[in-house]
């Protein structure tokens, strides 16, 4: 990036001031890891209800590699606005962890596009347990907070656009 160029980080002190009254988002997080990713739900529901949103559904997938056959599920009913996925991988002894974490990054932006659903990425992937505490509410913030809001400014945006196209010709 040149130096002169804004920043496109996020600061961890700077929050989304954009109002999510109205929309309807769904939570899906992973049971394994469940400590983990119980705390990525919270944070995710604390950002929802600090900005005024709606919890449309709560639902549990069995782990990981799960998550993008319940968001699926979940984006075609076509009652929510956005699906926040929760879950962490942890670095193994074999190269399971990356392909796991592959596969959801995919098949979760492939829902996403498939049903016009913003879709978020709340998948911690980190090499100890430790590191990923502290990504969810520990030392790092919570990252469940942060897919709540990335998948509030996507929904908007969405919104935003599909109220401004043109109707379509018959």
């Amino acid at each position: 990036m040149r130096p002169d160029a804004p920043s496109t980080a996020r600061d961890a002190t700077s929050r989304p001031t954009r109002d999510a009254a109205g929309l309807r988002i769904a939570i899906v997080s992973s049971a394994y890891h469940r400590d983990v990713t119980g705390a990525l739900r919270d944070g995710a529901a604390a950002a929802l209800q600090a900005r005024g949103g709606a919890l449309a559904v709560e639902e549990s997938a069995p782990g990981a590699f799960e998550l993008p056959m319940v968001a699926q599920a979940i984006a075609a009913r076509g009652d929510v606005d956005a699906v926040v996925a929760l879950g962490c991988v942890l670095t193994g002894e074999t190269s399971h962890d990356r392909y796991i974490s592959d596969a959801v990054a995919h098949g979760l932006m492939q829902v996403a596009l498939r049903h016009s659903v913003p879709v978020t990425f709340g998948v911690l992937t980190c090499v100890t347990i430790e590191q990923a505490r502290a990504r969810a509410g520990g030392a790092k913030g919570n990252k469940g907070g942060e897919a709540m809001d990335a998948a509030i400014d996507a929904a908007l945006a969405v919104r935003r656009h599909a109220a401004s196209a043109p109707q379509a010709r018959a």
